[in-house]
């Protein structure tokens, strides 16, 4: 639903699947800096939230999903994933407990799909699912934490919580909130903070190095590829859908392909649009190109695809990229056809954490 801070002088309207929020609100420069200061707030309503109610609710979602959740303490928000069979990535969920339910927000269009496979596996249990989007709205008062603490207990934004005990009927998740949707036109001069667009986010985003589903993520992703371990996947809990999948590849493969940062040409006006073919950099050597091109490609060479790209504050155009494992992390690329220079954020080497002694290989074939 159409988000009425779009009513905001200087407000624009974002691409899909955001379109029903503001992509800045004139300034996207200094909406950056007001946000990463804690000076900003950032309309996410496009979000849906789900909540899910009963006794059985927290042993029920750490059945079903990728993070160890049984034992989540009230007010500590987190990440988890839902996998298909193969361990492919289908639902990313943040949320949190608040001692009677738990709360979750999830990517637009989602909300639907997941509710139904939830209400699905409900069995005889103690569980109630809702979609409550229609009822609350998310906004976020602070970037995400880097992707590296993504997942740890001490990455709450404090801000967050200190601003969520002054707005009555909300629920901290980390460094977002929760509003009664009924709120949310007149939530900047309540709190007192200037409102900052979608790109705002996104920017900071990208640069912390935190992957979006559905942007960085496709129908083939697994949770290795693209730095969800950890963050949304405990690798010592029971036993979940897909986890067969999760713990092959940390205990004895590499994930096919893996996340990077791209630092783009700065004299391209344009940025290289989601999903464009990131391909090897001109006069890049021939044995430094990996083995084949992106299975099912439609760009001859291509060996991965742009997921994200904005223009930060600091950094100037940034992106991330989902890239074959086997390309060399020194070398340049072309992402849409603009010259970049990658960082590694999944490194080649991930996964494959225990090691067989040649011998025992060869007496268990």
């Amino acid at each position: 639903m159409r988000s009425p801070l779009l009513d905001t002088s200087g407000a624009v309207a974002a691409h899909a699947p955001d379109e029903t929020v503001a992509a800045h609100y004139g300034d996207p420069y200094a909406e950056q800096r007001a946000l990463a200061g804690g000076r900003a707030l950032v309309d996410r309503s496009n979000r849906e939230v789900v909540r899910i109610t009963g006794p059985d609710r927290l042993s029920w979602l750490n059945s079903l999903s990728s993070q160890k959740l049984d034992t989540l303490q009230p007010g500590t928000p987190t990440q988890t994933l839902l996998l298909d069979l193969q361990g492919r990535v289908e639902h990313h969920l943040t949320l949190v407990d608040d001692g009677e339910a738990v709360w979750a927000h999830v990517e637009p269009g989602t909300s639907a799909e997941l509710v139904a496979f939830l209400e699905k596996m409900r069995f005889m249990l103690r569980v109630e699912v809702a979609d409550v989007t229609s009822d609350y709205a998310v906004v976020s008062l602070a970037p995400p934490p880097p992707a590296a603490s993504a997942g740890a207990t001490d990455a709450t934004v404090e801000g967050a919580a200190a601003t969520g005990a002054t707005v009555e009927g909300a629920v901290v998740v980390g460094g977002d909130l929760l509003v009664p949707r009924e709120r949310l036109g007149g939530l900047p001069d309540e709190l007192g903070l200037r409102p900052a667009g979608l790109w705002a986010y996104e920017a900071l985003r990208i640069a912390a190095h935190v992957p979006r589903l559905g942007f960085e993520t496709d129908h083939k992703t697994i949770p290795h590829e693209i730095g969800w371990i950890g963050v949304a996947v405990h690798l010592s809990k029971g036993c979940y859908r897909g986890q067969e999948t999760v713990a092959r590849v940390h205990n004895l493969g590499h994930p096919p392909r893996r996340l990077v940062f791209l630092h783009l040409d700065g004299s391209v006006d344009e940025l290289p649009p989601h999903g464009a073919p990131v391909t090897l950099g001109v006069g890049t050597p021939v044995e430094a190109e990996p083995e084949a091109a992106v299975e099912g490609s439609a760009e001859p060479g291509q060996i991965g695809f742009v997921g994200s790209a904005a223009r930060h504050y600091e950094l100037g155009p940034i992106a991330l990229a989902v890239v074959k494992r086997t390309v060399p992390v020194d070398i340049d690329l072309l992402a849409g056809g603009v010259a970049a220079s990658q960082e590694v954020v999944v490194p080649p080497d991930a996964g494959r954490n225990v090691t067989i002694d040649p011998a025992l290989r060869r007496r268990i074939r």
